[in-house]
């Protein structure tokens, strides 16, 4: 992208937001003030994919901010006021308008001591990446942009407006965002920004979960995961915030086809993400992540020079619950991400076909909800480079899903229950409820899993049967 196309962009997608953003430059210039789209607006504006999430900065101190927008906004919300920041809506567009700041920080927690400024250069000289200190002046469209922002984004190239160390220092996140505009955008780290987070990847502990979650998540859902993975494990960083990714590098993998686990996990994501439907799907791409995170544990070398893993994904399950708790997810990512870690070996038990119908129905069951996910998984998960055995295992997991959809249409496994419910139980054997109700209903629930739907008589007898066995008169 040359540096004439980029500008071209950029007046395109301005003129698609001109009338709102012109109104509001309007107002602002009638008050006696200048207003600027700023950040990740221009950068977004010159890469021709500008949201109707606009940001903007401005001479004017947030008080005056509220009565120039008052009357014409849609709605005004003033929760990051103290930070500078008014919140605005029209015709559908949410607007973010900031006083220039000039903040200094810390830098023991990332908490910055908020300052205002007075210049626009002022402002973008704090900003995390040039490529994101770029301005646009709205009155008279005057390109703003002292830390050539625009041969950067050019270059695709991330670097930073102030050295690499002082703006890591100011707030450590910044270390995260660069490797998430890897994923997003495709960009590459200048080689000082590599060494910066090389040097300084343990400040990354001063920042809380909460911020360090959400920027892996969309780290994950971006288009180029795997190189900003690989960024975060060269650099360090990976080891304070995801420790599990970079310790798979220990273990080989029992096929001996890759040069370790990490690299076969990466490859998993990739497999998994070109299998999705309908969107990037965090749980699967965590899921696809992870799954193998309980080998290194589980590694043993075996007589005649094997190498094994058994119940890696048991313990796999374990470790990825474990660490995404620590970071703050919320209970059902957790719970769906290590069930599928822990599912995610089982379909290597049906050979070539030997399951029963009541394997089947148990492998439906324990998926429940995350079926089409586990089937995603456990495709993606086929990493070999013999293409003859790539091809069978394929086949004999379309034959699996085969028999899952014939099964589905006979039984509607999505909703096994047992053939009697617990008032039934209760009624039949006469209990009042109690722990008694509940293990008559899963005998039967397993029945069920065993032998496909009972007619009534035969649940009825098989209860009377268990209850006997079990000392229930």
């Amino acid at each position: 992208m040359n540096e004439l196309a980029a500008k071209r962009n950029a007046v395109v997608e301005l003129m698609r937001i001109s009338p709102l953003a012109d109104e509001l430059a309007g107002r602002f210039a009638d008050a006696g003030h200048r207003l600027y789209l700023v950040g990740g607006s221009v950068r977004d504006a010159l890469l021709g994919r500008l949201s109707s999430d606009l940001d903007f900065t401005t001479d004017a101190r947030p008080e005056r901010i509220l009565e120039i927008v008052r009357g014409w906004a849609d709605g005004v919300w003033d929760t990051g006021i103290e930070f500078g920041t008014v919140g605005v809506t029209k015709r559908g567009a949410t607007l973010e308008i900031t006083t220039f700041r000039a903040d200094s920080y810390d830098r023991v927690s990332r908490n910055p001591e908020v300052t205002f400024g007075d210049t626009i250069e002022g402002d973008l000289l704090r900003r995390d990446f040039t490529v994101n200190a770029m301005a646009i002046e709205l009155s008279t469209k005057q390109f703003v942009d002292p830390h050539n922002g625009l041969e950067a984004l050019s270059q695709r190239l991330l670097d930073t407006p102030a050295t690499p160390q002082e703006s890591f220092a100011d707030d450590p996140l910044r270390m995260l965002r660069a490797a998430r505009f890897v994923s997003q955008l495709g960009f590459a780290p200048a080689p000082r920004v590599v060494e910066a987070m090389t040097e300084m990847a343990g400040e990354i502990q001063r920042i809380t979960a909460e911020r360090v979650q959400t920027e892996i998540s969309k780290l994950l859902l971006g288009a180029q995961p795997r190189r900003a993975l690989e960024l975060m494990v060269d650099t360090g960083l990976a080891q304070h915030v995801l420790p599990e990714v970079p310790g798979m590098r220990l273990a080989i993998d029992e096929h001996h086809q890759h040069k370790d686990v990490y690299q076969h996990s990466l490859t998993v994501l990739e497999q998994a993400i070109a299998l999705e439907q309908d969107g990037p799907d965090l749980v699967l791409r965590l899921a696809a992540l992870l799954h193998d995170i309980g080998k290194p544990a589980t590694r043993r070398f075996e007589d005649g020079g094997g190498v094994s893993f058994h119940h890696h994904e048991v313990v796999g399950a374990k470790m990825a619950r474990k660490r995404l708790r620590a970071l703050k997810y919320s209970k059902q990512i957790v719970d769906d991400v290590s069930q599928l870690v822990f599912l995610h070996l089982r379909f290597h038990g049906y050979g070539k076909g030997e399951w029963t119908d009541s394997a089947v129905r148990r492998y439906v069951t324990d998926a429940g909800p995350l079926l089409e996910r586990l089937h995603k998984l456990v495709r993606a998960d086929c990493t070999t480079r013999n293409k003859r055995k790539a091809a069978a295992l394929q086949r004999t997991y379309d034959e699996l899903e085969e028999r899952i959809a014939r099964l589905q249409a006979e039984e509607d496994l999505a909703k096994v229950r047992p053939d009697l419910d617990g008032n039934e139980i209760m009624r039949l054997l006469n209990l009042p409820p109690g722990p008694l109700v509940g293990k008559a209903w899963r005998y039967l629930k397993e029945l069920r899993l065993d032998r496909g739907p009972l007619s009534h008589e035969e649940a009825v007898a098989e209860l009377r049967r268990w209850a006997e066995e079990n000392g229930i008169s």
